[in-house]
């Protein structure tokens, strides 16, 4: 089964919300946040109705959600308050994606802030000796970045270096975005086995776990992060139906972040139920 959703929300009812809109869409898996994306205070993950959620879960063959931690973690930060909240962060959400059961969160490494590669690189891995004890049951995944600004892990080698200086990297894992990958510098429209070949050689593809699928509304090597709805990118929609359903991302879910609502026509296109969405036409 091709396991394809979408980034939904968890308003008023938590897990609840999010399996219910996903069965709205007939989709096979998800990702929430766990709270605002921007962080802050969030709600009592024991109201978030696990146990109703995942047997709906069950009755419609929803499987291998995923959570998103909050964007303002920053673990390559120079400022050490900034980190030290990162660290707790990520930590204080780690737990509540085991909660609720989930087995993937993603997060961005972060920026470096002016500091340098090699800096945020070092620092990225100090929290995450700081965060792991090993007794974690979710895989705790990089997401690779686009190469904006001073982010951290816009290279294969970058998010390898980060893993090769953690101890507990047994819970590590990697969560790709097409339209990161693309803007980055890596050809997915024309060369898409080469660059699963290089991330095989450089990470191993035993530790890719999630894909964000998300057309580009940026040109190829832009160096910009700006998502499109399917078909209506750089990368273009058959381009992205014959890298969701390739063989070498497995059974891995994958995850919509496009904008403007569209999931349910985007999720009927990349399974052939139409050919194309309403917004193509």
């Amino acid at each position: 089964m091709l396991k394809i959703g979408a980034n939904v929300s968890i308003a008023k009812t938590g897990l609840l919300a999010a399996v219910q809109e996903s069965i709205t869409y007939d989709a096979s898996t998800f990702m929430i946040y766990t709270r605002s994306n921007r962080g802050g205070k969030a709600r009592p993950i024991e109201n978030f109705n696990r146990d109703e959620a995942l047997e709906l879960m069950k009755q419609h063959n929803i499987i291998d959600p995923v959570v998103h931690a909050p964007y303002l973690i920053n673990l390559a930060s120079p400022v050490a308050n900034t980190w030290e909240y990162g660290v707790e962060l990520l930590r204080e959400d780690i737990r509540r994606t085991e909660y609720l059961g989930i087995q993937y969160i993603v997060f961005h490494p972060g920026s470096h802030v002016g500091e340098g590669m090699e800096y945020g690189i070092k620092r990225i891995a100090e929290g995450l000796n700081e965060i792991l004890t090993g007794e974690e049951t979710t895989w705790v995944c990089l997401e690779t970045m686009a190469g904006d600004g001073s982010k951290v892990g816009n290279r294969f080698e970058e998010i390898a270096e980060i893993i090769s200086l953690v101890k507990h990297k047994e819970r590590l894992g990697v969560c790709a975005d097409t339209c990161h990958w693309y803007s980055a510098g890596y050809n997915i429209v024309n060369d898409f086995d080469a660059i699963m070949q290089q991330f095989d050689d450089t990470i191993g593809l035993d530790r890719l776990k999630v894909f964000h699928i998300n057309d580009s509304k940026t040109p190829f090597d832009s160096h910009k992060d700006r998502h499109e709805n399917i078909g209506l990118g750089s990368i273009g929609g058959e381009a992205l139906k014959r890298i969701i359903h390739h063989e070498l991302l497995g059974d891995i879910p994958r995850i919509l972040e496009t904008p403007e609502g569209r999931y349910k026509e985007e999720i009927q296109y990349i399974r052939g139920e139409i050919e194309a969405p309403s917004y193509l036409k």
